[in-house]
């Protein structure tokens, strides 16, 4: 396990857009389907199990943690998409904080676990953490949020491997998700299930329409 670097344990970095920013604090939202050039630098293709032509690919506003609205992108199933855009419009009018939110690309597959990556996002065509199952994710049915004051946790395994201050989950810092917050209760509106309810791993990040 890393220790986390001292201006990590409170983390509260700015945004650094990759899209334009709103025109205004008022939450904007588009759903369509993927353009090719953001299939292209996506994690899809031809292995994966979710047909291209059933992603939406979303933009949304947030909040960052510099009090600034901001553009995120995702990309779910078809199925989904208008439910997870009114969820991401309740967080936006709740002002929770989101430090990133974009489009998972293929190198990124194989970086070791290492680092501080902190990216709210959903379709990722990858396996279940240690087994040969995809994801739900790879579905296109879940999505992870503020993934480094979140960490996944399994026994001494931490991921985000920097994220190892927020393993207390009684010390309550602006991005954590506690039961019950406004992230749960809306994701809970819509059926779907929080991983910071299982008992192992433990997963606060993560919410999925299947359930794992």
């Amino acid at each position: 396990m890393l220790p986390t670097p001292a201006e990590l344990i409170d983390r509260r970095l700015p945004t650094i857009d990759r899209l334009p920013q709103p025109v205004s604090a008022t939450y904007e939202s588009a759903s369509v389907p993927v353009p090719p050039e953001v299939l292209a630098r996506s994690t899809w293709t031809t292995g994966c199990p979710v047909r291209r032509e059933r992603l939406r690919y979303l933009t949304m506003s947030f909040w960052g943690f510099d009090d600034r609205p901001h553009t995120g992108e995702m990309l779910v199933r078809v199925d989904v998409a208008q439910d997870v855009v009114d969820v991401f419009g309740q967080l936006f009018d709740a002002r929770y904080p989101i430090e990133e939110m974009r489009v998972v690309v293929l190198p990124e597959l194989t970086l070791p676990p290492t680092g501080d990556g902190n990216n709210t996002t959903g379709f990722v065509c990858r396996r279940a953490r240690g087994q040969t199952r995809f994801s739900g994710h790879a579905q296109g049915l879940a999505i992870d949020v503020n993934p480094f004051h979140n960490p996944f946790q399994r026994g001494g395994l931490v991921l985000p491997e920097l994220a190892s201050a927020y393993r207390d989950r009684n010390t309550v810092r602006p991005g954590m998700i506690t039961d019950a917050d406004i992230v749960v209760r809306t994701f809970g509106s819509i059926g779907w299930a929080w991983g910071g309810r299982w008992s192992t791993p433990l997963d606060p990040m993560h919410f999925s329409a299947t359930g794992d």
